[in-house]
C-alpha cells in the first residue's frame, strides 16, 4: 500500500507523489503515518518532515508550521513555508545557528528575546534536517 502526499505552501507545491511513510512534527509531538492510518486533522509544528519513498529512500523537508489532514491514505499538508533538506546548505545552516546563538546571548527586551529564540529554533531545525541519518531497512 502507499500514501498520496501533498505538501503545499502559499508560494509553491513542495511535494506531490506517492510515498510509503512519513514522520511529521505536530504540536503534540512527532507522528508516523503508514497506509490505512486513522483519519486525523492536526496542527503542524516547526520541524522536520521525514518522507519514505516507494523505493525505501528517505528524504527530509523542513516545515515552518501549518496544518495536516490525513484521511483515506491521502496526506495533505498546508504549510506556511517549507524547505527541502536537499536545498539546505550545511555550512550556511551552521553559520545561521552560530549567529542565532550569538544574537540570543545579546538579546535585550522581550521582543528581541522572542525573535532570537525563534531564529535559534529555526536554525536548529534546519541543522537537524541536514544531519539526519535515515533508519536502515
Amino acid at each position: 500500500m502507499k500514501l498520496n502526499l501533498y505538501v503545499l505552501t502559499p508560494k509553491r507545491i513542495i511535494w506531490d507523489c506517492e510515498v510509503k511513510e512519513i514522520i511529521l512534527s505536530t504540536n503534540s509531538g512527532q507522528i508516523g503515518v503508514l497506509p490505512n492510518h486513522a483519519p486525523i486533522n492536526t496542527a503542524v509544528d516547526m520541524g522536520p518532515l521525514r518522507i519514505r519513498l516507494l523505493n525505501d529512500q528517505w528524504l527530509t523537508a523542513v516545515l515552518w508550521s501549518g496544518f495536516a489532514r490525513i484521511v483515506n491514505n491521502e496526506i495533505i499538508i498546508l504549510g506556511n513555508d517549507a524547505e527541502l533538506g536537499s536545498d539546505i546548505d550545511p555550512k550556511e545552516a551552521q553559520q545561521a545557528l552560530e549567529i542565532a546563538e550569538a544574537n540570543l546571548s545579546k538579546a535585550e527586551g522581550t521582543k528581541e528575546l522572542v525573535e532570537a529564540k525563534l531564529a535559534l529554533r529555526r536554525a536548529r531545525v534546519r541543522i537537524e534536517a541536514v544531519n539526519w541519518i535515515p533508519p536502515s531497512n
